[in-house]
């Protein structure tokens, strides 16, 4: 059996499509996963490295900008749309490299998790009749998986399927599919965790994480206002993945508002990691984007976040997912625009947060309700059972 798996551009997509690679190769160990991504992808080699990837191919993708603040303004930008006009062409060689490619392949169904590389190998999928299942993450699903809806044979979903516009008959809601190293997190668990980090034990530990790309906004508030809480809790550590072209930015900044504490090894910046589950598990209060990914995990850890959504990304479905988990006070939610003009925002919500074990455990105990443990078990059902079916 041969099982394509594609998506990317994101480390939201590229995680839980590595999820799913390895349970299907848990239920079956002959069957030969083949993952084909997007030419000049940065994320390339994290699939690449993955031991349940036998093997990786890559093909042109194109990208259509658009920027849920902008509204009209977008259309007036001539470097927007010189590249828009670019990428279009891209699909185009993209779909006759899927062809090819899937011609060659034979596989016997395709797992489209999101990202625009799913644009030309779905439609490549469908002029050859070869099914394919297609997930999204977000209650906004992304313009990709919307473009090759109509031929999928089935749309997995994180949120409950009334909310999507997919045909219900088709529409399963699975949740997300994460890592196997993700799980309620014991205050053992804990404990082991920070010392394969080399934390100390009874230390406060602060995560921050703005997705594999990093979030430039978020680092700039974060790396301002938490000098001033390190000031204030000297058994606090901080461990800040900034992306990796980042990193030097933000390490810069805490070299010089926060010396001490980096000298007293309480600060670490990190690029990018493949092993969030261990820091996460390790923390105490999580600061995070509102990617879909990231939150699931956290819930499933049971952890206590503050998200800071960014306005900027397609639909506002970052804002539409924090705005659900802050209604039901599963965590606290802060506006980027605010923490840009007063990074002391932040910081007295830190404060107060990193002083409260209640108001701590409170946050943890309601978002770890909402958690779906065996998301990805259910998917890789679906993907073998479409498979087998064929």
């Amino acid at each position: 059996m041969t099982i394509v798996l594609t998506g990317g551009g994101s480390g939201g997509h590229i995680t839980p499509l590595l999820a799913v690679a390895a349970e299907l190769k848990q239920r079956q160990p002959k069957v030969r996963l083949v993952y084909i991504g997007q030419k000049g992808d940065s994320f390339i080699d994290v699939p690449a490295a993955s031991p349940y990837i036998d093997e990786v191919q890559l093909v042109r993708a194109g990208k259509f900008r658009r920027y849920h603040s902008e509204g009209w303004k977008q259309l007036l930008d001539l470097k927007t749309l010189v590249l828009n006009f670019r990428d279009a062409f891209y699909v185009i060689i993209g779909l006759w490299q899927s062809r090819k490619l899937l011609k060659e392949l034979k596989p016997d169904a395709i797992f489209v998790k999101g990202g625009f590389v799913g644009v030309p190998v779905g439609l490549a999928a469908a002029s050859l009749h070869i099914p394919y299942v297609t997930h999204d993450s977000d209650a906004i699903p992304g313009l990709a998986n919307r473009i090759i809806a109509r031929w999928a044979r089935l749309h997995a979903v994180a949120l409950p399927e009334e909310i999507y516009h997919y045909p219900s008959n088709k529409t399963v809601t699975t949740g997300i599919p994460l890592q196997a190293n993700f799980v309620p997190v014991t205050p053992e668990l804990k404990k082991q965790y920070r010392q394969e980090i080399d934390v100390p034990a009874a230390a406060k530990v602060l995560f921050i994480i703005g997705g594999g790309l990093g979030a430039v906004r978020v680092n700039t508030a974060v790396s301002e206002a938490v000098p001033h809480v390190l000031l204030d809790h000297k058994d606090l550590y901080v461990i800040h993945v900034a992306g990796r072209a980042n990193l030097e930015t933000v390490q810069a900044t805490y070299n010089e508002l926060a010396q001490p504490a980096v000298e007293q090894g309480r600060v670490r910046v990190l690029g990018y990691i493949d092993d969030v589950y261990r820091y996460s598990a390790a923390a105490d209060v999580i600061i995070s984007r509102a990617g879909a990914t990231n939150l699931a995990e956290f819930s499933l850890q049971g952890k206590a976040c503050i998200i800071v959504p960014s306005p900027f990304l397609t639909g506002g479905h970052q804002l539409k997912n924090a705005q659900v988990l802050a209604d039901k006070h599963a965590v606290i939610s802060l506006d980027e625009a605010q923490l840009m003009e007063d990074p002391n925002r932040l910081a007295k919500q830190l404060d107060e947060l990193l002083a409260d074990a209640n108001q701590r455990a409170e946050l943890a105990r309601n978002f770890a309700t909402l958690a779906k443990p065996k998301a990805t078990a259910e998917l890789a059902s679906l993907i073998l059972q479409v498979a087998e079916s064929k």
